[in-house]
């Protein structure tokens, strides 16, 4: 009888975890129905009939990215975010300030989006708040929820999701790292990382971390386009095809949560950081160039859409990018780039994006193509540094003094513009103490 009751029970729960199971796969084929519509209806919108596909992110595959390096660089030559449209050139920080404004132009019409003139403002909440401890520093957690006000549209509700820990023992404001965070559920904790986490190391520093989830206000997805803070904004229609895409949308968060470090006596509101992996690491390039206030980036294996050239032949493609899978990261004009135009039509690449964050300190990383895959195109993000330091030199900072790609654990951590490839997977893990060392000369002084 006893084994029959286990029995039961193992069966039970089987049933339990399979119908869950089931439930989720009809909730994330929903998910992909509902953003092939709406990419249709975009690529409608744009009197587009088809595009080109993507290559396959496995390399087993008959299309698969590729991987060959004498076969990446079509073009003969990248943009100059030092000519001006006109030709003219840049030769002044003045000049910089015009050619600027230029250049977000063309990434707010063909690439991110337009973000809304007007959105609704956001109400901080402390939903928690404790002594907690974090390895061996004593700190002080809190839980934020940010209200954005939909009475215009009361149909979408939008709430911001935020955690937060200062040291408890630091004697005035802190610098603080904010992170564009995933939220594990309990039965997918990732495995503790060797040696102290990452918000350990920064409150071992002496400063402060936060974790941003931007799910929490912006679905990663394009059925989530007409819910969320892009779909209060448009009533809960369709985007217009200049419209903001999810990155600037997520972007718009870390803005916010900058509006509630300004009233935080425990955080040195004009000595954040911006920090994200993968498509979070997209975000953050996203939203160091749309928000001044931003102290220093880092952005981790970031790739095609962030830190990588777009019109180079490695990895991840505009294809991909603007499939019915990614589209929703972008402007819906970006779609277009894929079929009829190419990447060689755009009017500016990655290395002018990384630009715009000029004269602010960036660091970024990359984990070995040999371990995290070649997908990611370690080499096009390197690259993109390489391009974008001239104009660092220009305002009197320091870019990359090389253009030989140095390789796993073989930093280039010397100017203000820096790249590090460790030897690890698609994680920013083991650049953290790295990272950290090189902020210190800002944070700290």
């Amino acid at each position: 009888m006893r084994n029959f009751i286990i029995l039961l029970s193992c069966f039970c729960i089987g049933a339990q975890l399979s119908t869950v199971a089931q439930q989720s796969q009809q909730a994330r084929d929903s998910i992909a129905k509902l953003s092939r519509e709406d990419h249709q209806l975009m690529m409608e919108k744009l009197g587009i009939e088809e595009l080109r596909p993507g290559p396959s992110g496995n390399p087993s595959a008959p299309n698969a990215a590729n991987s060959d390096e004498s076969k990446a660089t079509p073009y003969k030559d990248l943009p100059n975010p030092l000519i001006f449209d006109n030709g003219a050139k840049v030769n002044s920080k003045k000049d910089w300030e015009k050619r600027k404004k230029e250049l977000k132009e063309h990434f707010d019409s063909e690439v991110y989006g337009r973000m809304p003139k007007h959105i609704p403002g956001v109400t901080w909440e402390i939903v928690e708040e404790k002594d907690s401890l974090f390895g061996e520093v004593h700190a002080r957690y809190k839980k934020l929820i940010g209200h954005v006000d939909n009475s215009s549209y009361p149909e979408i509700q939008v709430n911001i999701e935020m955690r937060m820990a200062t040291p408890i023992e630091s004697k005035g404001p802190v610098p603080l790292i904010m992170q564009f965070s995933w939220i594990w559920p309990a039965s997918m904790q990732r495995p503790k990382p060797e040696g102290p986490t990452w918000q350990e190391q920064l409150l071992s520093e002496g400063w402060g971390f936060a974790m941003l989830i931007p799910t929490s206000f912006q679905a990663d997805n394009g059925a989530g386009l007409r819910e969320g803070i892009i779909g209060l904004v448009n009533k809960g229609q369709a985007r217009k095809l200049d419209d903001w895409g999810t990155l600037k949308a997520w972007g718009w968060g870390a803005s916010r949560a900058l509006d509630y470090f300004e009233t935080d006596p425990l955080v040195n509101a004009k000595k954040v950081g911006i920090e994200g992996l993968s498509r979070y690491g997209k975000a953050a390039l996203v939203a160091m160039v749309d928000e001044p206030r931003f102290a220093i980036g880092f952005f981790a294996s970031s790739g095609a859409g962030g830190t990588k050239i777009f019109r180079r032949v490695y990895g991840e493609q505009v294809e991909n990018l603007a499939s019915s899978g990614e589209y929703h990261w972008f402007t819906p004009n970006f779609i277009k780039y894929a079929g009829p135009l190419t990447p060689l039509d755009l009017p500016i690449d990655a290395h002018e994006m990384l630009a715009l964050c000029a004269p602010r300190p960036v660091f970024i990383s990359s984990g070995d193509p040999n371990v995290e895959g070649h997908w990611i195109d370690a080499v096009g993000m390197f690259k993109t540094a390489v391009a974008a330091s001239p104009v660092y030199e220009l305002l009197g900072k320091k870019g990359l003094d090389t253009d030989q790609y140095p390789g796993t654990n073989v930093g280039l951590l010397n100017g203000d513009l820096v790249y590090r490839q460790h030897d690890g997977g698609h994680t920013e893990g083991p650049n953290w103490t790295y990272f950290i060392e090189f902020a210190r000369k800002y944070l700290n002084d």
